[in-house]
């Protein structure tokens, strides 16, 4: 059985010049082994949960895999909990927390990440900013959207943070309709995951290229949102906080809808602002 998101502690808490004992919950962060064809690939580190999305999602956005065609056999851990019906997972491995995707080929890219990955940097491991654009194409139009739709999905992002609210200390993505409804949420304490959590779902449903969509993170809009987004199809990308420089230029690049302080009902857009309609 997979293990709590959001484990409980004893807390001292200083509390307007008093001390006290209290209970608070903290969220799970573990590392998780990716091996590929029994290999050992990359070390993520994430909250427990959705570990197959999070490894499909990741080997997606590193170009390995680009349908369910190209994956014979998922191994995980029994203890995980998780099965999927649209692939077939062995969950035989007797070591906890690992993932160990068998591909039915050769891989469509060779795999150039460093061992380790932080669940802050998605994109630590890559050998060169140059190589995060491989595979990446201009995004086409789709129809159009409504500006004051977008603070809406911010709520039911945050309706949808089980987690958070317990913790304070995950972020999600939530992948939603042009009409506003959801279509996917996951929650991580890196950003990055969520996102891959997100893409790797789709990619189970058959939902990529995720044209038409939009997805919604928490937190700031790094380069390696950007580049999951625009890998797994998505035109429109909203974050609750600030863009980085490299992310704008990426957006813009390739024809990405990128806001950024979506907060209350104001917001900024820096990317491909003509998706958005009744913009003055």
């Amino acid at each position: 059985m997979a293990r709590p998101a959001a484990p409980g502690v004893r807390v001292r808490r200083w509390d307007a010049g008093k001390w006290s004992d209290s209970p608070d919950a903290v969220v799970t962060e573990e590392p998780l082994q990716l091996m590929l064809n029994g290999e050992e690939l990359s070390v993520v580190m994430r909250t427990p949960g959705h570990d197959v999305e999070l490894t499909l999602g990741l080997m997606y956005a590193e170009g390995i895999v680009r349908t369910l065609e190209d994956v014979r056999q998922l191994r995980i851990s029994a203890e995980s909990g998780e099965s999927e019906t649209a692939l077939q997972v062995d969950a035989s491995i007797v070591e906890s927390n690992q993932v160990d995707i068998h591909l039915a080929g050769a891989p469509r890219r060779k795999p150039e990440r460093s061992m380790l990955a932080s669940s802050a940097c998605g994109v630590c491991g890559a050998v060169m900013i140059e190589d995060l654009r491989r595979d990446l194409s201009v995004l086409q139009p789709m129809p159009a959207v409504d500006p004051k739709l977008l603070p809406g999905l911010v709520e039911q992002l945050r309706a949808g943070q089980g987690v958070f609210e317990r913790t304070g200390g995950l972020h999600a993505a939530g992948l939603f309709t042009t009409e506003g409804k959801s279509i996917c949420l996951r929650e991580d304490v890196g950003r990055h995951n969520a996102v891959d959590k997100v893409v790797g779902r789709m990619l189970i449903d058959g939902g990529l290229p995720a044209s038409d969509t939009i997805l919604v993170v928490s937190g700031r809009a790094g380069y390696e949102i950007v580049q999951k987004s625009i890998t797994a199809g998505i035109a429109v990308l909203a974050a609750v906080g600030a863009p980085s420089s490299l992310a704008v230029a990426l957006a813009r690049e390739f024809n990405q809808t990128l806001v950024g302080f979506l907060r209350g009902e104001r917001f900024n857009v820096y990317a491909a602002p003509e998706r958005l309609t009744k913009l003055g």
